[in-house]
């Protein structure tokens, strides 16, 4: 059996399905401790262009939004990803039409689930996502959400601030969206140490001192905080931090 490691990029994933795609069993994956049997050959993708244009055409020959789709699945923090795109990708084939609402469909079912929680994650973080104002004036949130989805965001939160500067800082993959007040950017972040205004200080004081007024220790109520805000976006909550 063949197991092609891409390099976690699109390019590398579609040239992957490209070699792959008449292997009888074979495996793609961006996973470097992927678990080796014996007999196994190792192949290690590098983007072709005109190979991963040809599998593109294909896909939006048969779904003109299945390119889209497949990139959304992509984003996605499970580690069996790629699987699920392949898979997905020669059930598409096969059918020469899209295939986006066969339900009944296994291949269908764990692919949209799979989108579905990457894009609920995005709708999730414009509402959930807190920014802190810096001594430059800049505002900045970092997150560790569950997929990659910084570049889904900058675009809502650019049009949201228009003229203020921001970074969004994913925390977990070391990616910041930057926006200077009127184009945004892509770009490696690692460790970020930030200096708060003193109006974030005060700000972020007085909030904490209002969470614990209203959070009455006889009636604790985390409970339904987590229906409103999973516990897991509570790491960088200013009022969770005092805990």
């Amino acid at each position: 059996m063949k197991i092609f490691i891409t390099d976690g990029g699109s390019e590398s994933f579609f040239t992957a399905v490209f070699d792959a795609y008449r292997e009888p069993e074979c495996v793609i994956t961006s996973c470097e401790d992927v678990q080796i049997s014996f007999g196994c050959e190792i192949v290690r993708v590098s983007a072709d262009e005109e190979k991963s244009a040809r599998v593109r055409r294909g896909i939006e020959n048969c779904d003109r939004e299945g390119v889209r789709d497949i990139l959304l699945v992509l984003r996605s923090g499970d580690s069996l990803k790629e699987m699920i795109a392949f898979d997905y990708i020669k059930r598409l084939m096969e059918s020469k039409s899209p295939i986006s609402k066969a339900y009944n469909t296994p291949e269908v079912i764990i692919f949209n689930e799979l989108k579905q929680k990457v894009t609920g994650e995005v709708h999730k973080m414009t509402g959930f996502l807190r920014f802190m104002e810096s001594e430059s004036g800049a505002f900045y949130a970092p997150y560790s959400p569950d997929h990659d989805i910084t570049e889904l965001l900058m675009p809502h939160f650019a049009k949201r601030f228009r003229e203020e500067k921001f970074v969004i800082h994913d925390t977990r993959r070391k990616l910041a969206g930057i926006y200077d007040g009127s184009d945004w950017v892509l770009g490696y972040a690692g460790e970020a140490e930030i200096y708060l205004s003193e109006y974030e200080k005060t700000f972020q004081t007085l909030w904490k001192k209002y969470y614990k007024a209203v959070n009455i220790k006889e009636r604790p109520h985390d409970k339904q905080m987590r229906g409103y805000m999973p516990a897991r976006y509570w790491k960088f909550l200013p009022e969770k931090s005092a805990d």
